[in-house]
């Protein structure tokens, strides 16, 4: 039988952010500025990573997010 591949979309893409490997060991996430808008739009997005306690960083057209609850301190 033939498996078939679904691509995550809304509230299932978003929790594929943070069930990530990177995100799971507090590491960095990045996603282009076009997904996040396409899927669940930004405010969705920063809503999430506030409700876990993380930080978000929009660079160029891409979202960088720091999965862990230190502190960030932005270095120049």
């Amino acid at each position: 039988m033939r498996q078939t591949y679904l691509k995550p979309v809304g509230r299932d893409w978003l929790d594929q952010i943070f069930r990530s490997q990177a995100a799971l060991s507090g590491g960095v996430v990045k996603r282009s500025k076009r997904d996040v808008f396409r899927e669940v739009g930004m405010d969705a997005l920063e809503l999430e990573v506030r409700r876990r306690g993380f930080h978000m960083v929009e660079c160029g057209q891409h979202v960088v997010i720091s999965c862990s609850g230190a502190a960030l301190r932005i270095v120049c």
